[in-house]
């Protein structure tokens, strides 16, 4: 036998061939990864720390510490998901201040949102966004507005601090219960810089996804409500059967035409999330959308309008009809209607640029040709007021340009963003710091038990539509109104209430 053959069968593991020799990636890349490594672990450990990455240190506590996390132990909160323009986020914050005192917990006032940054959809034909998208959303936008500095709280502008002396209702600014809840630091609750660490601005959102219910409840830290307008209307101490049918229910075309199958529930609000319910024992209850309106004999959602075996929430409900305005804004108001027109006026409320109402430009012109034609012959001008949505150079060929042109029978009024008395309010607004200045104040680096002042936006906030509606409530010729506009209901509730003749100074 040949030994030194090559076919010859063995055991033994023969030397691999000789490749060619270069370089692996693997290698390469691994190299390439840890030199990178240790020089940016070099740089960090040379530069001052930043209060944004230092509150990134702490992880995100776990759905069983979370309610651990919140500033204040034993309490209980409520939030919700507004949208839509201001007129509809003033409507959902009243119905949050009712569940809120009918469920005893402590509110979490949000900031207004931009002019419908964030859509429900139509109850009505029973096509809105789940109520945890919708709460996703609303969380997306308001760190969008922390991130533009554009963050402006609801009680900012809305004067709520006669619920709050009375003990009808407990609040928390939205920056200071989401902060300790996402464990970030307090002071950053007001940054003024726009070039905040993208990796802050990622933390929150990831935070959000808890507090929204993206994944559901968490056993005693968050109940997150998910029946909305389309299976559920709640109700209160009504004296009916919980869970009884609504009347309103979608029609046979309906349900084929969407291929839906909801059935609409009368429900105890007190009775399904209160006191021995499975939301009773978290920490946080997060509603979705709370808006509501009168349709076909029932309402979209919330159906609590009066309760005789409650004094306590009727008297808040007495409260919340009519909510006002700040003083700054209600003296901007009374200023510019005293010292500026100085006579008796006319307001129209011309809304003509949005949604259906650009459709309806003769009518909504046709209400207040009558409303002037019914005034008498006069040798001075009758002073108008015009609240519009159309820029006045786009006045042409309409009826505005009419009445600007007949000097001798008009003489309008009007303002704007720019002008002096709207950019004084709104930086008295911004000192006030109202929404900062109530309920639970957590302590600031320096010491106190406010925000530091040095934490003001960069950006002021748009408040002309707040001070239009008050110069409008002032107006003692009258006021016409836009068929459907909600703010022309909101300044017909300010006339009915009679802002213009409050103490307030001037």
């Amino acid at each position: 036998m040949n030994l030194l053959s090559f076919n010859r069968p063995t055991t033994a593991r023969p030397w691999p061939n000789k490749k060619p020799s270069h370089r692996s990636p693997f290698l390469v890349l691994s190299f390439l990864f840890f030199f990178f490594l240790f020089f940016f672990l070099l740089y960090y450990s040379f530069t001052p720390p930043s209060p944004f990455l230092d509150s990134l240190k702490t992880p995100f506590p776990s759905p069983p510490e979370c309610a651990s996390r919140v500033p204040f132990p034993g309490e209980k909160f409520l939030w919700y998901a507004p949208h839509s323009g201001f007129s509809n986020q003033l409507s959902e914050f009243k119905n949050a201040i009712l569940m809120a005192g009918i469920l005893n917990r402590t509110l979490i006032v949000p900031p207004i949102l931009d002019h419908h940054a964030v859509a429900l959809g139509s109850c009505p034909k029973f096509r809105v966004l789940d109520p945890d998208k919708i709460r996703i959303s609303v969380w997306e936008h308001v760190v969008e507005l922390i991130r533009s500095g554009r963050y402006f709280s609801m009680a900012d502008i809305i004067d709520i601090s006669s619920l709050i002396s009375s003990s009808f209702v407990r609040a928390i600014d939205f920056r200071v219960f989401a902060f300790h809840w996402c464990n970030l630091n307090i002071d950053a609750t007001c940054v003024n810089k726009l070039d905040m660490p993208s990796t802050f601005l990622h933390s929150l959102k990831q935070c959000g996804s808890l507090l929204s219910g993206l994944d559901g409840s968490v056993e005693k830290c968050l109940y997150a409500v998910n029946k909305d307008c389309r299976t559920t209307v709640w109700t209160y101490k009504n004296g009916n059967e919980d869970e009884a049918l609504d009347s309103f229910q979608p029609d046979d075309q309906l349900k084929k035409k969407k291929k839906t199958s909801y059935v609409r529930k009368r429900c105890d609000v007190y009775k399904n999330l209160g006191p021995g319910s499975e939301a009773e024992s978290a920490t946080l209850l997060a509603f979705g959308s709370l808006f509501t309106a009168p349709y076909k004999g029932s309402e979209l959602y919330i159906d609590i309008h009066e309760t005789p075996r409650d004094q306590r929430i009727q008297n808040l409900m007495q409260k919340i009809e009519f909510l006002p305005f700040v003083p700054e804004i209600i003296n901007a108001g009374k200023k510019f209607a005293h010292e500026t027109i100085r006579a008796p006026f006319l307001c129209a409320q011309l809304r003509l640029l949005d949604g259906q109402f650009k459709n309806h430009r003769k009518s909504t012109f046709l209400g207040l040709k009558q409303k002037l034609e019914s005034f008498h012959q006069s040798p001075h001008p009758i002073h108008i007021y015009i609240m519009t949505d159309l820029p006045e150079s786009n006045w042409t060929g309409s009826y505005l340009e009419d009445l600007a042109g007949d000097s001798n029978r008009f003489k309008l009024f009007s303002l704007k963003e720019k002008d002096e008395l709207v950019r004084e309010t709104a930086k008295r607004l911004v000192d006030a710091s109202h929404g900062l200045s109530f309920g639970f104040i957590p302590k600031t680096r320096d010491g106190g038990g406010k925000i530091n002042k040095y934490c003001h936006p960069p950006m002021l906030p748009d408040v002309l539509l707040y001070i239009e509606e008050t110069v409008c409530s002032c107006a003692s010729l009258g006021f016409v109104g836009t068929p459907g506009s909600t703010i022309a209901e909101s300044i017909e509730l300010m006339r009915k209430h009679e802002v213009c003749s409050s103490q307030t100074e001037l």
